[in-house]
């Protein structure tokens, strides 16, 4: 796995895009940005829900400490980590 902490750090924010309903979940870096695939689907927050989770377990932060800055509804995103 590639070295995530770069975008572990407070206050860093992050591009992410996101594919929802892929047949696994799964967390890699593409130019320089994270590239996030969930099996969930895009529904009442499910997926966000769910990338959330997938990002916390890879970074190693707190689920709490991840905050959607920007794409609540896109596939392109933007996360922050809170102090």
């Amino acid at each position: 796995m590639t070295d995530l902490s770069q975008f572990a750090q407070p206050g860093t924010e992050f591009a992410v895009r996101v594919t929802p309903r892929a047949s696994r979940n799964a967390v890699a870096v593409e130019e320089g940005r994270l590239r996030v695939t969930v099996t969930t689907v895009p529904e009442d927050g499910k997926a966000n829900a769910a990338v959330v989770k997938l990002l916390s377990k890879a970074l190693g932060v707190a689920k709490t400490r991840i905050v959607l800055v920007r794409g609540a509804t896109s596939r392109d995103k933007v996360f922050r980590i809170e102090d």
